[in-house]
């Protein structure tokens, strides 16, 4: 994966695609297919988007041609399968701005970095979503208390209290289970959003539930987190050993500054046609971020929205024939 660490201030390529999810990935593949030179570029630190920083180690059973695949095993596939192409990989970057200059867009980042393109795709998933808070957490992030787990085996032998009721909050109590020394679910209230079938399958493995309790205190030293005190509705107190607090409490999401270029959004999605071309001449959308009317919004759909694109992009841009002929007769 060729990444850009800075050192250039402008790059110039037939397509910049933001957002390196599987969609934005996938778009990167099939640019290179079409023989567009192609960036990606993307706020958090490695691809992956919200399935590397969210649940890279759930298993995905949608994907066609897989029954079930790790998460951070199918961005692993597709970073490998664009790789073919060797596209530029600006991550940690936030696309600030937009601009028509001749013969196509330029795009600014925050960070100084300017990417001349002849389109813009946008794969940017819900966008940049940052999580809610553990109000007893404070000073603790990072040191014992987590939202998300890139690495399972750094919390191996550890008592885990995964806080929260939603489906993460399950899924990562069952991620966890065969490595923690303990794991233990907190709840605030006394019923769980996550579903049925997630729930029973925690209860089944003998994991503890607490409902109606919420985290009081968080205490330890300078190594990080040893135990938390729970204050259950009932008026009582209980302590828990932690060296592991995974606070699965949700997240905020909003799209940022794309809001701000002239695109038509609805409740954080963008507006496009039957070519995945926005109402902005050169710019389109694909994947999560993209609506139209019918959209079921999963990662299969995302992967043929981003093919659609990309073909329409190069007839655009380049003048090339939409169908491009089949993979298996260019081996």
């Amino acid at each position: 994966m060729t990444e850009v660490t800075g050192e250039r201030a402008c790059h110039e390529v037939d397509l910049l695609v933001v957002g390196a999810g599987p969609t934005g990935l996938f778009a990167a593949y099939y640019a290179g297919f079409r023989g567009l030179s192609v960036a990606v570029m993307d706020a958090l630190p490695e691809p992956g988007g919200q399935v590397t920083a969210m649940y890279p180690e759930k298993m995905i059973f949608d994907v066609a041609g897989f029954p079930e695949v790790r998460g951070r095993d199918l961005v692993s596939a597709l970073v490998e399968q664009a790789a073919q192409y060797d596209p530029t990989y600006l991550l940690g970057r936030h696309a600030t701005e937009l601009s028509d200059v001749e013969g196509g867009l330029l795009v600014g980042t925050a960070e100084g970095v300017s990417v001349r393109a002849g389109a813009l795709l946008i794969t940017a998933g819900i966008g940049e979503f940052n999580p809610r808070p553990l109000p007893a957490g404070d000073g603790w992030v990072d040191r014992g208390v987590v939202h998300f787990i890139p690495e399972l085996n750094a919390h191996s032998g550890h008592d885990v209290v995964v806080v929260g009721g939603g489906d993460s909050a399950f899924d990562w109590a069952l991620a966890l289970h065969p490595i923690a020394r303990s794991v233990t679910l907190v709840h605030r209230r006394a019923r769980f959003r996550a579903q049925s079938g997630l729930v029973h399958k925690v209860e089944d493995l003998g994991v503890p539930l607490i409902t109606e309790a919420e985290v009081a205190e968080i205490r330890g030293d300078a190594d990080g987190v040893h135990e938390i005190e729970l204050a259950l509705s009932d008026g009582q107190q209980r302590v828990l050993p932690a060296q592991t607090v995974v606070a699965a409490l949700g997240f905020t999401a909003d799209l940022g500054p794309i809001e701000s270029w002239g695109l038509e959004i609805d409740k954080r999605t963008i507006a496009v046609d039957t070519t995945m071309r926005t109402n902005r001449e050169r710019v389109y959308a694909a994947g999560d971020v993209a609506a139209y009317p019918g959209k079921v919004r999963l990662i299969a759909t995302g992967f043929g929205e981003a093919a659609t694109a990309v073909n329409n992009i190069a007839v655009a841009t380049t003048g090339a024939r939409l169908f491009p002929g089949h993979s298996t007769n260019m081996g």
